[in-house]
């Protein structure tokens, strides 16, 4: 599940930039989408070890 939104945040950031922001250069593009998509992947983990970490204790 944490794979899957990562990818739908990445091409929904990238979506968000190209047609709404138009921004025309693709390595600003692929930065804020890759950036966009690392930082949730990275909250979910947070969020799915700190719920195993309550679980466990």
């Amino acid at each position: 599940m944490q794979e899957i939104l990562t990818v739908i945040t990445y091409l929904v950031v990238w979506l968000i930039c190209r047609k709404v922001v138009e921004i025309q250069s693709g390595l600003v593009t692929l930065i804020i989408s890759l950036g966009a998509a690392v930082s949730v992947y990275v909250l979910f983990a947070a969020k799915g070890h700190q719920d195993k970490k309550n679980d466990d204790g």
